[in-house]
């Protein structure tokens, strides 16, 4: 039977109904009643399974009377011999010992204790306490959405009674006495629109031509609703200039990714690079810019490849769940089996914790470890979630499983009728039959794979290396399958069979009797060298067939001979040598033909012999053999170089022959150049994950990978109601996935759609409605405008999840209009960090637009979008890779900085100075400092200074005079004009110190990197 448990909040009723005009005192105390909150409270946090203090466990009766590390903790009818009561209660003055934080048992709850261990400690059966998180099913964000009316807000100016947003932020200001600032100036909302939706500020003509806009559109007819200086009709129009822009997915992307924790390099002690890191960015920078429905945008991350496995963009998008780090070490080269789980425990940890950050803004790994002491999940939960995940490993794949096959296929396709074609060159031109392409299965004439062998042993081809031989029997001959081998042997000491037809071989060297490897076309495992006398026999245009001794093989002539239709005689030649390190001659090889001995020798590191036979027509069989000299087969290498076979007369050449040789000679050059096309155009891979069969998931006591606990099947947080359940431990991955995909993209689900409003107003604003996007829960803020934020999230679900409605909404509101210089004394006292929205919020620019801004102003902004990033850093190969930064100087460097190669363990100098985040963390919201390091690397750091000089030649080259170059200067800056004594100071600046000097400066001024 199922304990049942009693949360604390489910004990105020039967607390209230417990009062009774009798005196406590003489009635029994009721467990539940009286005792059960105390003790939940005060407790069972030190004292439960999950978290045994002194090895007690204070939830049950039973793990009272069991005790812990000094013995029973009751006992029942004796309370001065039961430790929970004995160390409750204060003596001598004393404070009590229990509980070590917080307030103790009051006088009356001890006493209360007291008399129910006296009465024996009644306990109703299968209770189990139950400590609970402070924020229960009740709690303001797991409620579903709740459209309260917009208000109608008829005091407020016309303008403001339009968009519903200025309603709301009306309302909420009008409650508390606060009247809206007024708008901004045409120039200081272009930039800030700009900064807001493409990250770029505006160029002077685009300040320009909105400036005319709004003067045009405020005098053609009587402006209603319009805001003075900022009309309706030329705020839309600029609205959707941006929004349509390529760069609008550049900046929100920037954003997505910094949650996503994304960077190209594993991190850990390793971090290893992630060449193939870039797609899933891509996939992002495209979503935004085609406004693709949110919640298709959630579960393409989530479950793409199993959703639309046809779909490169569907399957790249769970690059999203391998986004973050990943401990190479511990996942793959540990051999200790307790870190491997421990580093998978961690990995998906990360994957649980990112995605249910990002979607749902819930903190969930708070319950790794025991149930979460703040939100209403629990340990269970957190591992069930673990389970959705349990089938996937990260790793780079492909994007297509099809595409890679076709690849495959055309190319296995075009090196066979590469190789044909070949063999039939070879063939109408009379060139020689290479016996090492023969050993590696070939015709002789190319076909044969390199590094492919022969097995002493039993004749079969082998392509894996071997070392040793065991089970030798010196003296066996193997046949062999391939049509140009008779067979293989071990050769026995004095005679030997060396043909299926029974020839042998008399006389043969002392040797060990041992044998290495196979017969190789090419070198033989742990060769030393391949080079014999001059010549390196791996290198283009020469063979080398490899034979350690003790081996033995004899080629069959009359198939070459039928196969190949040759009728004269032939001509065997070859260059033997020495493959070893020892330099004292120490292998001998031999040849035979039809047996009789042709040619010997020993041989040694230096030593070389050139080999030539004729063979007539009536020879058979061609042996070559490799003994030890019997002093063991330790580095004894022989390899025979360019072993040929060629007609000892060259056939005559016919009109036909050549034009046969002509059309296959063509259609190589056709194969060579399909070979160069299809090598060029690989199958996309990108890192991801890998589907595999899901293991069993169990709950981790204290969230220790050695002390699994209980079994679970895959489903989702319960949000204060009934358990989410996916499936049963046996569902495939793909389904689990599938399952929360849904959960999180439900309509009805009360979070998704608020957390994403939320990130959206939290970077129009500078602070969300909801001051912590990605938490939630009870330990992140409350919302400020809650009403707001519900009609938000329900107009993005009416609006089929676009993001980009929501942006017009926000960005086209006289709230956001406002500006941020407004100084209302009495406002500021009411509401000094501006959470009601008064006026707009000033705002630092992040370290990537920053540096992005400087580009544009110096007009070396690279506007290459998509692909592999651009690499600011010399790279060194080592255990722990070594990224040495470089100044960024060149045109593939000075492209926008999402497109940087982001390591994580070595972060970039200057962009780090500027607040850019650790990407091994998930950052939902920028922190933003101010240091004295941060005005000394703007104004010294030697980007900054190269990207002075190009800005004041670009001023130089498209402004004639210094006033027109200050100017210039100003509107690429600041997109303003000059004050007048801002003039007068910059050119007495230019005048002495140089142009230069003047870009130095502004760039290095806090309006350049503050928006507003």
């Amino acid at each position: 039977m199922r304990r049942s448990t009693i949360p604390f909040r489910f004990l105020v009723l039967a607390l209230l109904t417990s009062a009774s005009t009798t005196n406590a005192a003489e009635q029994p105390p009721s467990f539940v009643a009286q005792l059960a909150q105390p003790l939940t409270e005060k407790c069972v946090r030190c004292h439960r399974p999950d978290n045994l203090e002194g090895g007690l466990d204070l939830t049950t009766r039973e793990g009272m009377l069991t005790g812990g590390d000094s013995g029973p903790g009751l006992v029942p009818g004796q309370p001065d011999d039961s430790p929970i009561y004995l160390r409750s209660v204060p003596r001598e003055g004393e404070i009590p010992e229990m509980p070590e934080e917080g307030a103790p048992l009051t006088a009356a709850q001890a006493d209360t204790l007291r008399r129910w261990i006296a009465d024996d400690a009644p306990w109703p059966e299968n209770l189990e306490l139950k400590e609970t998180a402070k924020a229960g099913a009740d709690f303001w964000s797991l409620q579903p959405l709740r459209e309260a009316p917009i208000p109608a807000v008829t005091d407020a100016p016309p303008s403001w009674q339009v968009n519903p947003i200025d309603r709301f932020i009306f309302d909420k200001l009008a409650q508390h006495e606060l009247t809206p600032a007024p708008a901004t100036d045409p120039v200081r909302f272009i930039r800030r629109l700009s900064f807001d939706l493409l990250g770029l500020p505006p160029s002077p003509q685009q300040v320009a031509d909105f400036q005319l806009d709004c003067q045009q559109s405020a005098t053609a007819a009587a402006q209603q609703t319009s805001q003075p200086g900022l009309p309706d009709e030329a705020v839309e129009r600029l609205i959707d200039q941006l929004l349509a822009r390529p760069q609008f997915g550049e900046r929100w992307a920037r954003h997505w990714l910094d949650i996503a924790h994304y960077a190209d390099t594993h991190g850990f002690e390793r971090d290893r690079r992630r060449d193939q890191a870039w797609p899933y960015r891509d996939y992002v920078i495209r979503s935004f810019n085609d406004d693709k429905p949110y919640d298709q945008f959630l579960r393409e991350q989530i479950a793409g490849d199993v959703l639309a496995p046809d779909n490169p963009d569907a399957v790249i998008a769970t690059g999203f769940l391998a986004a973050g780090p990943w401990d190479y070490v511990g996942q793959v080269e540990t051999k200790s089996s307790m870190l491997r789980r421990a580093a998978r425990s961690l990995d998906l940890d990360d994957m649980v914790t990112q995605v249910m950050a990002a979607t749902v803004g819930m903190t969930v790994n708070c319950a790794r470890c025991h149930d979460h002491k703040l939100d209403p999940i629990t340990q269970s939960e957190y591992y069930e979630l673990t389970a959705v995940f349990a089938g996937l490993r990260r790793a780079e794949r492909d994007v297509s499983p099809t595409a890679r096959q076709d690849y495959e296929a055309n190319r296995t396709r075009i090196e066979q009728q590469l190789s044909d074609v070949a063999a039939s060159l070879a063939r109408l031109k009379s060139d020689a039959i290479d016996l090492a392409d023969v050993v590696g299965g070939g015709d002789g004439y190319g076909t044969g794979k390199k590094g492919a062998g022969i097995d002493v042993r039993n004749g079969q081809t082998q392509a894996q290396p071997l070392a040793s031989l065991d089970n030798i029997q010196p003296g066996h001959f193997a046949t062999s399958a391939l049509p140009f081998v008779d067979g293989v042997f071990v050769p026995a000491v004095e005679q030997t069979q060396i043909t299926s037809s029974g020839l042998t071989a008399d006389n043969l060297p002392t040797h060990g009797g041992n044998a290495w490897d196979a017969i190789r076309n090419g070198p033989v495992t742990s060769q030393f060298s391949t080079q014999l006398g001059d010549v390196d026999y791996a290198t283009a245009g020469h063979s080398l067939l490899g034979l350690h001794a003790n081996a033995g093989i004899t080629f069959d002539l009359h198939a070459i001979r039928d196969t190949h239709a040759l009728n004269t005689p032939l001509r065997f030649s070859t260059v033997v040598g020495y493959g070893g390190r020892t330099v004292e001659p120490s292998a001998e090889y031999l040849v035979l033909l039809d047996g009789e001995l042709k040619s010997t020798g020993k041989l040694g590191r230096n030593d070389t012999a050139s080999v030539e036979l004729e063979l007539p027509d009536s020879a058979r069989f061609l042996t070559l053999i490799a003994t030890d000299g019997g002093n063991g087969y330790s580095h004894d290498q022989i390899s025979f170089g360019d072993p040929r076979l060629a007609e000892l007369k060259p056939r005559q050449s016919t009109p036909d022959r050549q034009e046969q040789i002509a059309e296959l000679e063509k259609r190589q050059q056709q194969l060579l150049q399909q070979q160069q096309e299809n090598a060029l155009q690989p199958p996309q891979v990108f890192f991801g994950v890998v589907a595999e069969s899901p293991p069993s998931t169990h709950i981790l006591i204290r969230g220790n990978p050695e002390t699994p606990g209980e079994a679970v099947a895959p489903g989702t947080l319960r949000l204060g109601g009934d358990a989410v359940n996916f499936g049963t431990t046996d569902m495939p991955d793909s389904q689990r996935r599938i399952a929360l995909a849904d959960w999180i993209t439900d309509p009805q689900n009360p979070l998704t759609a608020r957390v994403i409003v939320n990130r959206l107003w939290h970077h129009h604003f500078g602070r969300g409605i909801v001051g912590t996007p990605s938490d939630f829960g009870y330990g992140g803020e409350r919302p400020s405008h809650p009403e707001l934020l519900d009609w938000l999230a329900a107009e993005l679900i009416r609006a089929d999840w676009s993001l980009k409605h929501i942006h017009r909404l926000i960005v086209s509101s006289q709230t956001y209009r406002m500006t941020s210089r407004s100084s209302d004394p009495a406002a500021s006292q009411i509401d000094s960090d501006n959470h009601l929205l008064w006026r707009m919020n000033a705002r630092r620019l992040e370290a990537e637009a920053i540096r992005d801004a400087v580009l544009v102003c110096s007009g070396k902004l690279n506007p290459q979008m998509y692909g592999p990033g651009y690499r600011d850093f010399d790279y060194h190969d080592a255990y722990a890779p070594i990224y040495t930064y470089q100044t960024a100087d060149a045109p593939p460097l000075w492209r926008r900085s999402i497109y940087r190669f982001t390591v994580r363990t070595t972060p970039q100098p200057f962009l780090s100075t500027l607040d850019c985040p650790d990407p091994a963390t998930l950052t939902p919201s920028r922190n933003v400092t101010t240091t004295a390091l941060q005005s000394l690397a703007l104004f010294n750091n030697d980007f900054m200074l190269r990207q002075s000089q190009y800005f004041a030649q670009r001023l130089a080259d498209e402004a004639a005079s210094v006033d027109e170059q200050i100017r210039l200067a100003f509107q690429l800056v600041f997109a303003r004009a000059a004050a007048p004594e801002e003039r007068a100071a910059a050119r007495q600046l230019v005048d002495k110190q140089g142009l230069q000097h003047l870009c130095r400066v502004l760039l290095n001024t806090n309006e350049f990197v503050t928006i507003d």
